[in-house]
């Protein structure tokens, strides 16, 4: 006896007994916060977010105390937890409500899927996980069972597995109808664009037959569209056509006054001594109006309307004339004669000039600078 009692301290009567010793460092509980995915949340922290996806997942496949038997297609039935389903659908939770019992267990129906595409869109409920071979097979499927039963983190994975590769010509248009249905504007538009960009590839697919016959006011419309985008593209060119006239007229306005100021290889002001073995010329218009200035200094019709050459040529000086700032010490020739020349020209003819210049200002300014930026705030 007296060996026992020396364990066990004694306690007076009535004192209150002594508190338990505090958990140690060790114990799972002593840090606050819940960490999943290296993230932390609130309360106590867990090993591995894997280990509770694997309890779930088990939980599926045993069907252990199972209170919900889901009917299917080929009378086929899964079985599955009225709490898990309720929390991870709304939709689910109010059906279950209204669903009656039999026996222990309510049962409802989801048909019109196959029956492994509902036991994929249950399993993803309970833990938020499936198979890649699953959701390449069943995608379509289960985007209509997650905008159904409004379960928004699987509608987002399958809009993002279809736009990162399952989109192909042979469903686009399948899956912009589906997407039109469950409310999926970008996947909508993504297919939408892909159905433009694909057209004469996409027009003789099955899916475009079946939508011909079944919803022929949604062919009008692709159709409608295709041809607002082809004016677009042609636009598009045009304007891009355009700017690379500008953009060829303002270089050979640099290059016009690169010849007539410092001169270029074999062309140049009189007093321009040049060398052999000159650097190429870093004008990239150089070369061609070198050209048409040495014809139109030797050309016999240089008359304007005589020669379609020299024509070109009168056009430039008088371009360079409407750019230029100060003509009294500009050596470009003729430049004064043509400023000369603008004071009497009619109203019309001014207006499709300036026009012209602005036009030839806006476009290089896209791309830098304009070496002529002062015209900017002459018209």
């Amino acid at each position: 006896m007296d060996g026992d009692c020396k364990e066990f301290s004694i306690v007076p009567k009535g004192a209150p007994p002594a508190p338990p010793p505090l958990p140690g460092p060790t114990t799972s509980n002593s840090q606050k916060g819940l960490v999943m995915n290296g993230s932390p949340l609130r309360g106590y922290s867990c090993v591995s977010a894997n280990v509770a996806n694997d309890l779930w997942e088990r939980l599926f496949d045993s069907g252990y105390r199972a209170d919900v038997a889901i009917n299917t297609d080929n009378d086929s039935t899964i079985y599955a937890h009225a709490n898990i389903l309720g929390m991870a659908s709304p939709v689910m939770r109010g059906i279950l409500k209204q669903s009656k019992r039999h026996g222990h267990r309510r049962s409802i129906k989801i048909q019109g899927v196959p029956q492994d595409a509902v036991r994929v869109f249950i399993r993803f409920l309970y833990s938020s996980c499936y198979e890649k071979t699953d959701m390449e097979d069943y995608v379509l499927h289960l985007l209509v069972l997650s905008h159904v039963f409004v379960v928004p983190q699987l509608k987002r994975e399958c809009e993002q597995q279809l736009e990162q590769g399952l989109l192909t010509t042979e469903n686009v248009v399948d899956i912009f109808q589906l997407a039109l249905l469950c409310n999926a504007p970008r996947l909508s538009l993504i297919c939408h664009r892909m159905i433009l960009k694909n057209f004469v590839t996409v027009s003789i697919s099955e899916g475009w037959k079946v939508m011909k016959q079944s919803h022929p006011m949604l062919e009008k419309e692709l159709l409608e569209s295709m041809i607002v985008e082809d004016n677009r593209q042609k636009e598009r060119i045009r304007k891009l056509n355009e700017r690379k006239i500008y953009l060829q007229l303002y270089e050979a306005m640099e290059a016009l006054i690169h010849i007539c100021r410092d001169g270029c290889r074999t062309i140049g002001p009189h007093d321009k001594d040049f060398k052999e073995n000159q650097a190429p010329c870093s004008y990239t218009a150089c070369n061609g109006l070198e050209l048409l200035v040495r014809h139109f200094a030797s050309c016999k019709l240089r008359v304007p309307g005589k020669c379609i050459h020299c024509k070109r040529m009168w056009q430039l000086l008088e371009l360079h004339s409407r750019l230029c700032t100060d003509s009294n010490v500009c050596r470009v020739p003729l430049c004064r004669n043509f400023k000369e020349k603008t004071k009497k020209q009619s109203k019309k003819d001014e207006i499709k000039w300036k026009i012209l210049v602005k036009k030839i200002l806006r476009t290089k300014s896209i791309g830098g600078a304009p070496f002529f930026s002062w015209a900017i705030y002459s018209f």
